[in-house]
């Protein structure tokens, strides 16, 4: 029986492992230098952008259309392959690199700040 694979019991290292290794069947590994790969990821963000572009989706809409909701998730799992693929190919530690970056953004938008009205609303 295949273990299930979903967010509650996949480790990153599973992700950087199957892109990886996608990749290195196809011989893509020239052509995924980091500037390809930006280039690559902002035009798949672009992608997304463009299913919501000039339309006013609530979430209500995009839950009850499931072609609807099927492109957004094939254009965002684009987007995280790209990542990842960035991520493989500058060798990060993304669990590293997302604690660092939190632990900035909490001193940086401080609870306090937030709730005695130093920031506007978002």
């Amino acid at each position: 029986m295949n273990p299930i694979v979903d967010d509650d019991n996949t480790s990153i290292s599973f992700f950087k492992q199957k892109v990886q290794k996608f990749v290195r069947e196809r011989n893509w590994t020239t052509y995924h230098t980091p500037i390809n790969l930006i280039q690559a990821l902002s035009i798949e963000v672009a992608e997304l952008s463009e299913i919501f572009l000039f339309k006013d989706l609530s979430l209500e809409n995009i839950k009850s259309d499931k072609n609807l909701l099927e492109n957004i998730s094939d254009e965002i799992a684009d987007v995280f392959i790209y990542l990842i693929s960035l991520v493989n190919s500058v060798n990060l530690d993304l669990t590293n690199a997302f604690t660092k970056k939190m632990e900035k953004n909490e001193l940086k938008y401080s609870l306090d700040d937030f709730h005695n009205g130093s920031y506007q609303k978002l």
